[in-house]
């Protein structure tokens, strides 16, 4: 309709219509926060390691759970989901998880998932490293 009336007022002037198109485009960016204990950063807790046994995970983890993460071992960054569940994000190769002690950026897909051989974590930093796998923390019962 826009267009019609547009058409309508170029034509009674007798000025030739020139056209042009505007293009909207919009990044969002969602960040993770690192969950902590006191003020003191996220990082390598060597007893952490322990606490936890890797299972197969999947390719896909929907960010609308994600609500928090967590340094434990040196190429990985866990997942703290909304529902309690923890998944390990592998990075790729030569990744060093430290650089993500101040949390991380994610680009959502259309999907709305983060998955394992597509997306990539990106530290304040500028550090990115790219998900490997995921893997699912189970964990570990104490011995009596």
């Amino acid at each position: 309709m826009v267009h019609s009336i547009l058409l309508l007022l170029s034509a009674s002037t007798g000025d030739p219509v020139q056209w042009a198109q505007l293009s909207i485009q919009q990044r969002v960016i969602i960040r993770v926060p690192m969950t902590r204990k006191g003020r003191a950063p996220a990082r390598i807790a060597p007893d952490a390691r322990e606490q936890w046994q890797e299972k197969k995970g999947p390719r896909c983890i929907a960010l609308r759970s994600i609500r928090g993460g967590s340094i434990v071992v040196k190429n990985g960054v866990d997942l703290v989901l909304a529902d309690n569940h923890r998944y390990r994000a592998r990075l790729e190769k030569g990744c060093d998880s430290v650089g993500f002690y101040s949390g991380f950026y994610v680009e959502p897909d259309e999907d709305g998932s983060l998955c394992s051989g597509r997306d990539e974590l990106q530290a304040r930093s500028g550090l990115s490293c790219a998900i490997e796998s995921f893997r699912r923390l189970i964990p570990v019962e104490e011995e009596d």
